[in-house]
């Protein structure tokens, strides 16, 4: 992970996140600029897989983005659509963990982890 020499952001500092566990949970935590929604997820222990490490190349780091977050990103590249196109449960609003970085205009995003990945279900 890319920010642990950081540490996580105190209450007050970097970007709200809100993952939508698998069971209904919701768990909120708090991202440095810049930093992957796969990144954030792996560095506060949330079971999201990112099989191929953040390397475009696998769907199980998919996540559903609540509706006015995902208007607020730019379009997927070609090579996120091919491997969305790998995820069980695609939706609208969905895109891989990877390649969603936070910034200021994320604050507050919701991140919905689907209950079935390519590699593992719940």
């Amino acid at each position: 992970i890319q920010y642990a020499k950081k540490g996580r952001p105190s209450p007050g500092e970097g970007f709200e996140v809100n993952f939508i566990m698998q069971d209904g949970e919701e768990l909120t935590v708090r991202a440095h600029e810049g930093e992957s929604l796969l990144d954030v997820a792996w560095a506060n222990d949330i079971d999201i897989e990112g099989a191929c490490e953040a390397s475009l190349a696998c769907s199980t780091c998919h996540l559903i983005l609540d509706e006015d977050s995902y208007q607020k990103l730019e379009d997927p590249s070609d090579e996120e659509n091919d491997m969305l196109d790998l995820a069980f449960g695609l939706t609208d609003t969905s895109r891989l963990g990877c390649q969603v970085l936070m910034n200021k205009e994320l604050d507050g995003i919701v991140a919905k982890i689907p209950a079935i990945t390519r590699n593992a279900s719940a």
